[in-house]
């Protein structure tokens, strides 16, 4: 751990055991070795303060207990100009999403303000040239699959790798 107390909260989807490997492979294998310090995540918020946490923590717990799984699946591969992503479609992540935002609409960011497309990163930070490539390559072997979101977790962010702070389970 790189320290405690109050930092960024980061909020993202937990996915289950095989759709995790299947994510993490592909970010370990296009990913810059060097820069790849998380394993693969679709952030729902990028930045709440931390004095959101109980509240985001008690809105969470609602969200998840005693709730099913939500429908998902890894729809289409995304160009991020200087990477590429798996697109994610999840109709109730959407409206978690939303109504999160709703709660917290004064401490968001910009960048959580505006617009969200749910996706995993699997490569960034490289040449557009050589995203190109990657979306192309991916292309011709992606199709779409449905994959599981098995809860909602809460992270520190302190500049590293992400410090776990809760998860939050679907039933």
């Amino acid at each position: 751990m790189q320290g405690s107390g109050p930092a960024p909260i980061i909020v993202s989807a937990l996915f289950g055991r095989a759709d995790q490997a299947w994510f993490d492979a592909l970010r370990r294998e296009h990913f810059p070795a060097e820069r790849n310090q998380l394993d693969a995540h679709l952030t729902l918020f990028h930045h709440l303060p931390p004095s959101a946490e109980a509240e985001l923590k008690q809105r969470l717990n609602a969200e998840t207990r005693g709730v099913r799984a939500p429908w998902a699946r890894a729809a289409g591969l995304m160009s991020l100009g200087r990477g590429v992503a798996i697109r994610v479609e999840c109709p109730e992540l959407v409206g978690i999403r939303e109504a999160l935002g709703e709660a917290f609409v004064g401490m968001l960011t910009p960048q959580d303000a505006g617009g969200w497309r749910p996706h995993v990163t699997v490569q960034n930070k490289v040449t557009p040239s050589v995203a190109k490539l990657l979306l192309n390559q991916l292309g011709r072997e992606f199709a779409p699959k449905p994959v599981e979101i098995a809860g909602l977790a809460t992270w520190w962010y302190r500049g590293g790798p992400w410090e776990p702070l809760s998860r939050h389970m679907f039933a």
